[in-house]
């Protein structure tokens, strides 16, 4: 079972949203400790072992840690703003 480790950036996101988008968000984060690479993640072009998961309009990049058993939750953002 991997350890979820928000980063900042995630924590202040989640804190900003409504209750019931930040729960979606939270229940699906929180099967990754269970299941790193669910159906439908995407590992992210160029970058080692970084992977996202779209929860509705929401995406979720995050970095798995295999040797540690940690996944570190980097950012959380709107479809549109994801990646820039």
């Amino acid at each position: 079972m991997f350890t979820i480790i928000p980063g900042p950036g995630a924590k202040k996101f989640l804190k900003n949203l409504n209750k019931k988008i930040r729960e979606r968000i939270l229940n699906k984060i929180r099967g990754l400790s269970e299941n790193p690479r669910p159906i439908g993640s995407i590992k992210v072009v160029g970058e080692k072992d970084t992977y996202r998961i779209r929860i509705g309009d929401y995406r979720v990049l995050y970095e798995i840690y295999y040797d540690r058993e940690i996944i570190l939750v980097a950012k959380i953002d709107r479809r549109d703003r994801i990646y820039g």
